[in-house]
């Protein structure tokens, strides 16, 4: 059946604000009545967590302001003033435009800076404890999508690498990976494409409710539309070469997706704003894999029938919710082996604190490792922080030419494109962790041999 126009006056505004993004929801309002048990195992970050792990920058907050209910909250709760609020705002779109003048999607070296911009300026508007409460409380909001019903979505903070015990869809941010869980086993992995670091993955949990076929898309007011031969506005029908979201897209809360569309290349990078993007094979075969983790019968054939009148927008709703866990750790002990991630958002994520909590989880202690090991991974956090320090070049041995040589400290440089250090810790850790890849999906088209754990 053909959808009537069903965009609500808020998602009309984000569509707008949010800017630059081919994932803005384009909105369908239905709610599921299903609210399934949350994971004990979760990891998401609490909401009082701010600094460097805040992903509010000044365009998300230029779409939050959009939203009537936040304003509210920060009205009331933060005594935020009317004169403020405008001023709030006015920075806000300044820094999307500026974006939009240096085509920031395209280039990341723009964009690395933008949390620092956030609350130097925010500061400077409402002052240094309010700028701490309100990136608090924008954090909450948009970890959970402007859902209000906090308790189907509220998770527990538990130990890190935790691995569901219900049925959920994990997106690990750093990792490049979204996984589905089945009542606590994982059965299907994908590599994905994640937002760019001033228009990130939101982190929190989500729920995926409904799942859209043939959706239309508006375009926004931004640099790389201007060379889509399509004017900012105007609306996309379904089908069009020129529409990027695909010919399926699941939205899981303001104002994020998970939609098709992509280039395999694109996977593995930064590729939205703000959504999770799949190739169109892989964004087929989440459907059927979304459908069957909520029950709700909808097969491969009916999905290409609905597939093949391509300008017919459908919406199909899940016979069940199935929450979404936005995660954000770039250190996982995967099976006995240390995967060390980039810390692609600038978290300060590869900390020795960090690590620590990892190996506890799994019942060992960095001092439990050999020298040799120890050294390996301090190294490889190093290299995977956004920002690495110079480090002790190995000691050198005994010798004449050696003695009295000042020690230089040299930086090992990472190679620009890589994304991920993996040491193996040996067999005493084999077979502990989070699991492997299974059924995994890089998107290149190849036949997936089914593997289990």
């Amino acid at each position: 059946m053909k959808i009537t126009k069903v965009r609500t006056s808020l998602a009309t505004l984000l569509l707008i604000v949010f800017g630059l993004a081919a994932c803005v929801q384009n909105n369908n309002t239905s709610t599921s009545t299903v609210q399934p048990s949350a994971s004990p195992t979760s990891t998401v970050k609490s909401a009082t967590d701010t600094g460097p792990q805040s992903q509010v920058t000044l365009p998300v907050l230029d779409a939050l302001l959009a939203n009537d209910t936040f304003v509210s909250e920060l009205k009331t709760k933060l005594q935020i003033t009317d004169d403020q609020l405008t001023a709030l705002k006015a920075a806000a779109s300044s820094e999307v435009n500026r974006l939009r003048s240096e085509n920031a999607e395209q280039n990341i070296a723009v964009s690395t800076d933008g949390k620092t911009r956030t609350t130097a300026q925010l500061s400077q508007i409402i002052g240094e404890d309010k700028t701490r409460d309100l990136i608090r409380q924008a954090s909450d909001f948009w970890a959970r999508g402007g859902d209000t019903d906090n308790s189907a979505t509220q998770q527990e903070k538990s130990k890190p690498n935790a691995v569901p015990t219900d049925t959920r869809i994990v997106v690990n941010i750093p990792a490049y990976r979204m996984d589905l869980f089945k009542d606590g086993s994982l059965v299907k992995s994908y590599k994905i494409g994640i937002g760019y670091p001033e228009f990130p993955l939101p982190q929190g949990s989500r729920k995926a409710q409904t799942i859209i076929f043939n959706p239309t898309w508006t375009p926004p007011d931004s640099p790389w539309v201007a060379k889509m031969n399509v004017t900012p506005g105007e609306k996309i029908e379904a089908g069009s070469s020129l529409n990027p979201l695909g010919p399926i897209k699941i939205p899981i809360g303001l104002p994020s997706l998970i939609h098709g569309g992509k280039a395999p290349s694109k996977l593995g990078t930064f590729a939205s704003h703000g959504c999770v993007g799949l190739t169109t094979p892989q964004v087929k075969d989440f459907a059927v894999q979304l459908a069957q983790l909520s029950q709700t019968d909808l097969t491969t054939d009916a999905i290409n029938a609905r597939l093949k009148n391509p300008t017919q927008t459908q919406v199909v709703k899940l016979k069940n919710t199935v929450p979404v866990e936005l995660r954000y750790e770039s250190i996982i002990l995967e099976d006995g082996k240390l995967h060390i991630y980039k810390d692609v958002y600038d978290e300060n994520s590869n900390t020795e604190e960090n690590l620590r909590a990892v190996l506890e989880a799994n019942g060992t202690k960095l001092e439990d490792l050999n020298e040799q090991q120890r050294a390996e991974v301090l190294a490889a956090l190093n290299q995977m922080s956004a920002h690495p320090k110079a480090m002790p070049s190995p000691s050198p041995s005994p010798s004449p030419e050696n003695t009295g040589r000042k020690q230089k400290q040299t930086s090992k440089k990472t190679p620009k494109n890589q994304k991920e250090i993996v040491i193996d810790l040996g067999s005493a850790l084999a077979s502990k962790g989070y699991p492997a890849p299974v059924n995994f999906d890089d998107g290149s088209g190849k036949k997936v041999v089914a593997t289990t754990r």
